[in-house]
């Protein structure tokens, strides 16, 4: 089980599923991936560098029976310049992406 960071709504997830689902009820609909030194959005019309985007909250999930290394991290992200809201999936180590520092201090959150 995980909270919603950064978010006066505490949310609560047991899995990745249910925590994607309802935040595609709350309008975050694109699926975002790490592009190095950008965040690009599934249909490829959109690549946000770090000071075009804001993350609105994160979720930590971790499977049960399963080691740290294995987590994954849920970013609830913003673009005002874009008008996109969407979910990006991480492993729990940022590190092992071939992203720029930029993009790392973007990202990083104290558990």
């Amino acid at each position: 089980m995980t909270n919603f960071k950064r978010n006066p709504e505490a949310r609560s997830y047991d899995n990745l599923i249910e925590a994607l689902n309802d935040l595609k009820q709350l309008g975050y609909t694109e699926d975002l991936s790490l592009k190095g030194n950008c965040i690009a959005c599934s249909n490829g019309i959109y690549n946000m560098l770090p000071d075009e985007f804001e993350i609105d909250g994160y979720f930590r999930l971790d499977e049960e029976d399963s080691s740290a290394e294995s987590a994954s991290i849920i970013y609830a992200i913003s673009s005002k310049k874009y008008s996109v809201r969407g979910t990006l999936i991480n492993s729990f180590s940022i590190y092992s992406d071939d992203i720029t520092d930029a993009m790392i201090s973007k990202l990083k959150f104290n558990s």
